[in-house]
C-alpha cells in the first residue's frame, strides 16, 4: 500500500534522527506548522493524516480496523518500518499521544522517546481517577455529535481550541472539524471518547514529555499530573495557555520545551 497517499504523508528536514507528528480529533497535519519550522534543521520529520482526516485517503477508513485505536497504532508502526531514520521520537497531539503508546507497546523497543501534547489516557472519571468528564458528559457529547455533527463543530471548536485574543485559530479548528466527513469523525469520536489507555501508560519506561495546559477543557492538569506519576521517566511542563492546542496557541512556549527535552538526539549529539 502507498502509505504516502493513505496517509498523505510528507517528509522533510534532515537529520540523524526522527520527529513524527500526528494530529488529534478534527485536525489534520497542517496543525503542526507553528512547531515543525523549529526542528527542521535538526531532525528528519515526519507529518501525516490519520486515515478518516485531513486530506488522507478515505476509502482505506474500515470501520472494523479502527474501532480501536490499535487500528492507528498499525497505521503508524508501517510509517515507522517505511519512513524513519535513526531514533524515533513521537510528538502526538490529544488521542495521537495515545496511539503513539500503543504503537510503543507493539512493538517494545523502538521508540526513543514520546512527546505528549495534550494527552489523556482517559477521559472518564472514576473513583480514584479524574479524568475531566463524567460517562453521562461524554454519552451526551456522543449523542449530540450524533444527531448534529456540524452544529456540534460550529460551536465546540472554538471552546475547545480556547486561545482567547487568537479568534482565527478557533475559526481554524472549526473549519478543520467540519471538513471532516461526518459519519467518520462520529465514529472516531466514539472510539476516542470511550477509549481507556491508563493500563497501557503504566509502567512506560520509554522517556516522556508531557505539555500540558493550564487551562484545558478537555484534558487539565489532573490528567498530567497522572502520566507523570504513572510513567517513571516522564517530566510534566505546564504551558501557560487557555485551550487544548498549545501547539498552535502557544507554539513558542512548547518549541521551547520540546527543543530542551530532543537535544540529546539534536544533531552530532545524536545516539
Amino acid at each position: 500500500m502507498d502509505l504516502k497517499h493513505r496517509n498523505n504523508l510528507n517528509v522533510i528536514g534532515e537529520g540523524p534522527a526522527t520527529l513524527i507528528f500526528s494530529h488529534g480529533f478534527g485536525c489534520d497535519q497542517t496543525m503542526w506548522r507553528y512547531l515543525i519550522g523549529h526542528f527542521v534543521d535538526h531532525f528528519r520529520i515526519v507529518v501525516y493524516d490519520l486515515v478518516g482526516a485531513g486530506r488522507s485517503d478515505i476509502s482505506a477508513y474500515d470501520r472494523t480496523k479502527y474501532n480501536s485505536l490499535d487500528g492507528y497504532a498499525l497505521d503508524l508502526n508501517e510509517i515507522i518500518d517505511q519512513f524513519a531514520i535513526g531514533p524515533v521520537i513521537l510528538v502526538g497531539h490529544s488521542v495521537s499521544a495515545m496511539i503513539d503508546v500503543l504503537a510503543d507497546r507493539q512493538v517494545p523497543g523502538r521508540i526513543a522517546a514520546h512527546i505528549m501534547v495534550g494527552p489523556s489516557p482517559c477521559y472518564i472519571d472514576s473513583d480514584n481517577y479524574v479524568g475531566g468528564f463524567t460517562l453521562e458528559d461524554i454519552q451526551s457529547l456522543l449523542d449530540t455529535l450524533d444527531d448534529n455533527y456540524l452544529g456540534w463543530s460550529s460551536n465546540m471548536a472554538p471552546v475547545i481550541m480556547g486561545a482567547p485574543g487568537q479568534p482565527e485559530l478557533g475559526a481554524e479548528l472549526t473549519n478543520s472539524f467540519c471538513r471532516t466527513d461526518p459519519e467518520i469523525a462520529k465514529h472516531f469520536a466514539r472510539v476516542t471518547f470511550m477509549s481507556d489507555n491508563r493500563g497501557d501508560v503504566a509502567g512506560l519506561a520509554t522517556p516522556t514529555l508531557i505539555l500540558q495546559s493550564t487551562d484545558d477543557l478537555i484534558a487539565p492538569i489532573a490528567v498530567g499530573d497522572y502520566l507523570r506519576d504513572t510513567m517513571p521517566n516522564s517530566t510534566l511542563v505546564l504551558v501557560d495557555n487557555v485551550g487544548h492546542c498549545p501547539h498552535m496557541s502557544a507554539p513558542g512556549a512548547c518549541a521551547d520545551a520540546i527543543g530542551s527535552f530532543v537535544q540529546p538526539w539534536k544533531g552530532l549529539n545524536a545516539r
